[in-house]
């Protein structure tokens, strides 16, 4: 018998559970069917809160398919109301992605990022440039422009001019596992809106189409400005919410949202 408690952060949905005490979770077999949505409890995810010796506390998530993720910026936003409740106040948190800092303030969490990845290699994305900016890809037949950056994870942005137009059931499969991703890739599809407004979906590696992903919201950001769509700070709209994102100066990337529990539960 174990407890949970179900999370979410602009819809995407997290199974938490607290192993700070014994440092244990569970295996990729279990870990798919705690996801399943039928036969289970249902998520995107699992979130194990475990001992740190370099943080506050460690994050370790995993996809609904098993795999393990280095980062997931809507879920580190669920496992900091998780441990904090409703108390302001921050966090250092271990991740997959390195240690990262967040803060509870008036409900919302904001967290530094870090620095967005632009080298193509340390993405990894195996295009013959530095840098993968507006560059042609073919995928299903379709041309398009990518540009890819790494949140501490791999991301391709897409933009389109009709989000409505985009098929992600049909081609974010064939995105995620592109020849030219050695470790799969997330993919965002965003439409822009103004210069701090932008439209995104997503297709994430490992779980397929969610309602949002928080590193692609800020590697799409980040990328709108490389492409020169948009400024450094602009309010991200996905399926599931609104985040707000700010390149800042310093060249770490900001994230500010919502998070949420749904209920509590013993498997």
């Amino acid at each position: 018998m174990k407890k949970f408690e179900k999370w979410q952060g602009c819809g995407n949905d997290f199974i938490i559970i607290n192993s700070i005490h014994t440092g244990k979770i569970d295996d990729a077999e279990k870990i798919i069917k705690l996801c399943d949505r039928h036969f289970g409890i249902g998520a995107d995810g699992v979130i194990y809160v475990l001992p740190s010796e370099v943080a506050d506390a460690r994050m370790r998530i995993f996809n609904a398919d098993g795999s393990e993720p280095e980062m997931c910026g809507n879920g580190i936003r669920c496992f900091t109301k998780f441990l904090l409740g409703n108390k302001s106040d921050s966090l250092t948190v271990e991740t997959g992605a390195g240690v990262l800092t967040v803060q509870l303030k008036n409900n919302l969490v904001t967290v530094d990022m870090g620095e967005p990845i632009l080298t193509a290699e340390k993405i990894p994305v195996t295009f013959d440039k530095e840098k993968v900016i507006a560059e042609p890809l073919q995928v299903d037949g379709e041309n398009f422009k990518i540009t890819c950056v790494s949140m501490g994870n791999p991301h391709c942005v897409v933009f389109v001019d009709d989000l409505s137009k985009i098929n992600l059931e049909k081609i974010g499969s064939q995105f995620e596992n592109h020849k030219i991703f050695p470790r799969r890739t997330n993919t965002e599809f965003v439409e822009v809106i103004s210069r701090n407004e932008l439209k995104m979906r997503v297709w994430e590696r490992g779980s397929g189409i969610t309602l949002a992903c928080g590193t692609g919201t800020c590697a799409t950001v980040v990328a709108a400005n490389l492409n020169n769509l948009a400024d450094r700070s602009a309010t991200v709209h996905l399926d599931g919410g609104d985040l707000k994102i700010e390149w800042g100066a310093d060249n770490h990337v900001y994230m500010t949202g919502a998070a949420e529990k749904v209920f509590d539960g013993i498997i």
